[in-house]
């Protein structure tokens, strides 16, 4: 009650301003006025001292019923204190030049996001119950095009082992269906039950949120898991974010990490571009195995989405290791990142489909996935310890085919070791809820190693790390057979056309390859 009395105050403030008079308070006398709205004309003041977020909510809130774009003053600061209240964005945005200054440092509630990027169109029920991997059609039509999310809570996946061990998700899968029924993206599981299916409309025109340079006061919190949100949310399909700036400052010696400052969730067609994102400071908390880990903390996060597109995105510092991996994806269908010079490229919980990464420079943490598809690099000058590494706490699985083709690598930037050109850990002693496999077909194409601080005793670098090797525990249980309990699926072919390296040497295929027996090698 008290935030919409604040609200209807701004509102009346507003209404009183010289540049509407009594007379002229119609939607349409306030279009042909100004055929926008601004923070202005509901109170903010803008001077980076005075809370502006009541003002900030109001001003979207009539721009939404009056479908109106929001501009803002280029020269404006305009300041996002503790309150826990959330500006919804259902028209385009233009922030320019302004500068916004978000306060962590004693929020009312860490979850509540500053901005929420929503469509008007409302969710819906779907009435299937059943659902098979790859299926092409859901048997339906529908009067416009949907994203849709099925869920079976009977079902886990995603079972993760490790320090930040737990007992898995429920299996869930995201794609779009056309409004003849035609399923667009593939389905990764068999669901012989669906205990919930939600569609959501997909608007037909895009919303673009441009500009503005933001600066997030870092908070104080607890060094635990205890994500802060005080971003920018995004639920609409069909959304553009192009131009944004995000610094962090006053980060200390301890804090909460951050989970996304622009947060892409349960939605289609999501492009993130021209922006320039922000490390977060590595904090250290106790997991859930009972041993220290660093926490992950991010500034873009993707859940739940299909197509999600990073183009032309930049950040400083990408080798720098007291900042973590820039960002995080999980469940998500089909990433392209275009252009683009990040710290760490992460398909946490899978990602299917497409995953392409090209003309771009990855840093110090590379690029981490799990999942199935066509994985490509084209044009990628990377930094990372390896060039890709299958996460091990989710079964190092990657089901399909891996190209790299016109790229550089410089491990690990330029340490002294023998360098592993896909790092994976599998033993085949856990149950992470699937079947694990190596990528199936590799082709390395015009790859070049930058091998120049390799041991000079050792013969050259290897393609993959020992995915055998049992990292987690030393009572590892297999078969009697010798065979472990769930088969990590070894890798078909690889081959190395036109492969260079600094020392002249020529790579090897692993440390132990009693698991590459039968795996083919071409060197072209």
């Amino acid at each position: 009650m008290e935030v919409m009395a604040a609200v209807e105050g701004q509102v009346g403030e507003w209404f009183s301003r010289e540049i509407f008079s009594p007379e002229s308070n119609t939607a349409k006398e306030m279009e042909t006025i100004k055929p926008f709205v601004d923070y202005e004309q509901f109170g903010a003041v803008g001077d980076g001292v005075t809370d502006d977020i009541a003002a900030i909510c109001a001003a979207h809130d009539y721009a939404n019923a009056h479908r109106l774009p929001v501009k803002t003053k280029p020269d404006a600061t305009y300041y996002i204190g503790p309150k826990a209240m959330t500006a919804v964005i259902q028209t385009d945005v233009d922030w320019n030049t302004s500068h916004f200054t978000i306060d962590d440092t004693a929020a009312e509630d860490n979850k509540a996001f500053c901005f929420h990027v929503k469509s008007a169109l409302r969710p819906f029920k779907l009435n299937m119950t059943s659902l098979g991997r790859d299926q092409k059609q859901v048997g339906f039509t529908l009067d416009s095009r949907c994203y849709v999310v099925v869920t079976n809570t009977k079902v886990k996946k995603f079972i993760r082992r490790g320090l930040n061990q737990n007992n898995g998700f429920d299996q869930t899968d995201c794609f779009v269906v056309h409004e003849d029924g035609s399923i667009v993206s593939p389905i990764d599981w068999d669901y012989d039950d669906i205990t919930d299916a939600e569609a959501r409309p997909i608007d037909k025109d895009e919303l673009t949120v441009r500009g503005g340079i933001f600066t997030t006061m870092a908070n104080r919190g607890e060094s635990k898991y205890d994500y802060y949100h005080r971003g920018i949310r995004i639920t609409r399909s069909n959304t553009t974010i192009d131009g944004i700036t995000h610094y962090v400052a006053g980060e200390i010696g301890h804090g909460s990490p951050y989970g996304g400052f622009i947060h892409a969730t349960h939605c289609a067609y999501v492009t993130v571009q021209n922006c320039f994102v922000s490390g977060h400071k590595i904090y250290t908390t106790i997991g859930s195995a009972g041993e220290p880990v660093m926490m992950g903390s991010y500034d873009l996060l993707a859940d739940n989405i299909v197509d999600y597109k990073l183009i032309n995105c930049t950040m400083n510092n990408i080798t720098d290791r007291t900042r973590w991996g820039v960002i995080c994806s999980n469940f998500c269908k089909n990433i392209l990142v275009e252009n683009c010079t990040l710290s760490r490229l992460d398909a946490h919980m899978g990602v299917s489909g497409t995953y392409t990464i090209k003309d771009s420079t990855m840093g110090w943490q590379g690029v981490n996935a799990i999942g199935r598809g066509q994985l490509t690099f084209e044009r990628v000058v990377l930094y990372g310890r390896s060039l890709v590494q299958f996460r091990n706490d989710y079964g190092s699985t990657w089901e399909g085919d891996v190209t790299i083709r016109d790229c550089t690598w410089i491990p690990d930037n330029g340490a002294v070791y023998t360098p592993e050109l896909f790092t994976m850990k599998n033993d085949g002693t856990h149950d992470f809820g699937y079947a694990c496999f190596m990528p199936q077909r590799v082709k390395l194409i015009n790859l070049h190693v930058d091998d120049s601080h390799m041991p000079e005793e050792e013969d050259g670098f290897y393609l993959f790390s020992d995915p055998s090797e049992n990292w987690w525990a030393r009572d590892a249980v297999y078969t009697e057979s010798g065979t472990p309990p769930y088969p990590y699926v070894p890798c078909q072919k690889v081959v190395c056309r036109n492969l260079t390296t600094a020392s002249g040497k020529q790579p090897r295929i692993c440390r132990n390859p009693a698991p590459f027996a039968q795996t083919e090698l071409v060197v072209e």
